[in-house]
């Protein structure tokens, strides 16, 4: 414990918790201090001004980021027939239709996103209280129920990433890794955080964009002057 303390305690040396930071600096900072022994997930995490328990104030969408993730994403994909065999002929990791319902349903659930053409979605609807509380349930609004089973596979495979804005008004997520250029993060942000901008919803009153922060999976939390990074 008191290791771990001293490496919290060093990872937070020459960060000012009060202090808002360009997204810039904010990125050389979290690179600085990850010192862990993998290469740690950059994440995002964004404050905004909505109310989602209201429909009007809900935000989510997807974004493909320029320079992907960075992670290796595992894509699962309710179909049939000639779908099936173009979501495998995709690099689907998994395919089906009642087992994999059956395999969700014992506990397995061994992938990071879940597509369906929309015939399957009365199938897939039973399994809401599994898939929907781990952000997994397709949506046509995020391009996870569709027709098009080669693209979407393709865009979670090439590094879209979904975001959903939580009750807090808060939206985490991944934009790259540790290992990455400056420069690519910089991008991967901007794209992801202009996204999430032109997702501002009709019901959001006064500032939407509140705070933004920045870190490594194990890294402290840097805090960003939201106008560097939108």
């Amino acid at each position: 414990m008191v290791k771990i303390a001293k490496k919290v305690a060093a990872a937070r040396e020459g960060i000012d918790r009060n202090k808002l930071y360009s997204l810039e600096d904010a990125i050389k900072m979290v690179k600085s201090k990850a010192s862990a022994k993998f290469d740690e997930s950059v994440e995002i995490a964004m404050n905004l001004g909505v109310d989602p328990r209201h429909a009007d104030q809900m935000v989510r969408g997807v974004v493909s980021l320029p320079n992907g993730t960075g992670k290796t994403v595992r894509v699962a994909v309710f179909a049939r027939g000639a779908k099936a065999d173009e979501a495998k002929a995709a690099g689907a990791d998994i395919v089906g239709a009642e087992d994999l319902m059956e395999t969700i349903q014992s506990g397995k659930l061994d992938f990071d996103r879940c597509i369906a053409t929309p015939d399957m979605m009365p199938l897939v609807g039973r399994l809401g209280k599994i898939l929907g509380p781990r952000n997994l349930m397709p949506n046509p609004k995020v391009g996870t129920v569709t027709m098009d089973v080669k693209g979407a596979v393709g865009a979670a495979k090439g590094g879209a990433v979904e975001y959903r804005v939580e009750k807090a008004g808060i939206i985490h997520a991944g934009i790259g890794k540790v290992s990455f250029s400056e420069e690519a993060l910089l991008q991967n942000i901007k794209a992801f955080t202009d996204a999430v901008v032109k997702s501002k919803p009709a019901g959001a009153k006064g500032t939407y964009v509140k705070k933004v922060a920045v870190s490594s999976t194990m890294g402290p939390g840097v805090h960003v002057e939201p106008g560097t990074a939108i």
